[in-house]
């Protein structure tokens, strides 16, 4: 559903809302959202869940984010069921439940949405509520690393640099931890530097204009 689809079947002001959290005017900006929240506003659900998961402007309340998430989890939005997934994969106002946090995030993930792949991915990859499958993880890191998203960039590329779930790979490998660093991810820099040390200047230059050339999907 797009945003003006939601926004003609509600009263208020979400965008003011969003304009309030940003400035950190906390009050302004849930007594908007919780209005719309209340009318069943997805994306106002969501951010007065992350309101409440953060203390922010509220007592710190992580079933309240629940409840929240979980309203924008069930009318489909993606980034609902992900944030929602994340908080039984973690054990934040629910029980932890790895096989719950799984379903929420593979409904996201199939929509496209990217932090679900990715969490998607980690859990295959370390076995949390299904078998551990490396070639799956790779599978859904790299739908997520393909929209650009750095935490898959870089688990993606040193999947390549070790041969897990994927052949190994140094030049892909280096592309993908370059891409991650390039957006400023922690542990980027210091995977791209160790793996070309075991790479000739050829493949390294190859890895970088391959960095160059990449384009996010869908964009």
């Amino acid at each position: 559903m797009s945003e003006g689809t939601r926004m003609s079947k509600t009263t208020g002001n979400f965008e003011g809302g969003a304009d309030a959290y940003e400035r950190g005017d906390y009050g302004t900006a849930m007594t908007e959202f919780r209005l719309l929240a209340d009318q069943g506003h997805a994306d106002s659900q969501i951010l007065l869940g992350v309101m409440y998961a953060r203390g922010q402007g509220m007592p710190q309340d992580n079933a309240e984010a629940v409840k929240w998430f979980r309203l924008a989890a069930e009318q489909g939005d993606a980034g609902g069921q992900d944030s929602l997934g994340y908080m039984y994969k973690k054990g934040y106002g629910v029980p932890q439940d790895n096989p719950e946090a799984a379903k929420w995030f593979r409904l996201a993930a199939d929509q496209g949405e990217a932090f679900a792949q990715y969490h998607l991915g980690v859990m295959y990859g370390k076995g949390q509520g299904m078998p551990q499958d490396y070639q799956e993880a790779a599978k859904w890191f790299r739908l997520a690393a393909d929209q650009g998203q750095a935490m898959a960039q870089v688990t993606l590329g040193v999947m390549y640099a070790n041969g897990h779930g994927v052949p190994q790979d140094f030049v892909l490998g280096y592309m993908w931890v370059n891409l991650a660093a390039s957006q400023g991810q922690e542990d980027a820099v210091k995977n791209r530097d160790a793996l070309a040390r075991k790479m000739t200047p050829q493949q390294i230059g190859k890895a970088q204009r391959l960095a160059r050339e990449w384009k996010p999907k869908g964009k």
